[in-house]
Formats: C-alpha cells, sequence, structure tokens
C-alpha cells in the first residue's frame, strides 16, 4: 500500500515515504518514491526517487513531519520532476 496517491494530469501516481541516513550524520532525510499507477509505454514503468528537503534526528520525527506535507506540493514536486 502506497503512503499517499496524487493524481497528475491524466494519470494516477503512488507515492512511498523512507528515511534515508547518510555515514557520519545524525539527521534522517525523507526521500520520496513516485510510481505511476500504470504504465504509459508498454514495457516500460514511470517510477523515480528524489529527496525531500525534510529532516529530523529520529525516523519516527521524520514521518510525523511527513505526514504534513500537502498533497499539492507533492503534485508540484512530481510536476518539476516531469518537465
Amino acid at each position: 500500500m502506497s503512503w499517499r496517491v496524487i493524481a497528475h494530469g491524466d494519470q494516477v501516481w503512488h507515492v512511498d515515504a523512507v528515511a534515508e541516513r547518510h555515514a557520519n550524520t545524525s539527521a534522517w532525510q525523507l526521500v520520496l518514491s513516485f510510481r505511476a499507477a500504470s504504465e504509459s509505454l508498454p514495457g516500460r514503468r514511470r517510477s523515480f526517487w528524489t529527496p525531500y528537503p525534510l529532516e529530523a534526528t529520529s525516523k519516527s520525527s521524520l514521518f510525523i513531519q511527513a505526514e504534513r506535507i500537502p498533497d499539492a506540493a507533492l503534485s508540484q514536486l512530481l510536476a518539476e520532476r516531469l518537465s
């Protein structure tokens, strides 16, 4: 199950959120996965990972903050990536 489902144009996208922490850092960063619900071209699935400008010292805190991200912000990030 996806964390969020958003529509962009005539396509539905599934969004998942993960926490990533780089070596020698104490902060977790939010990374989002966008995956088209249907294939736009046969045999080719549209998906990508992108960092989101949100950090926290614990994963639980990061995900609590992520819940406050409006769908409009996710749609804007998707539109920027697709253009």
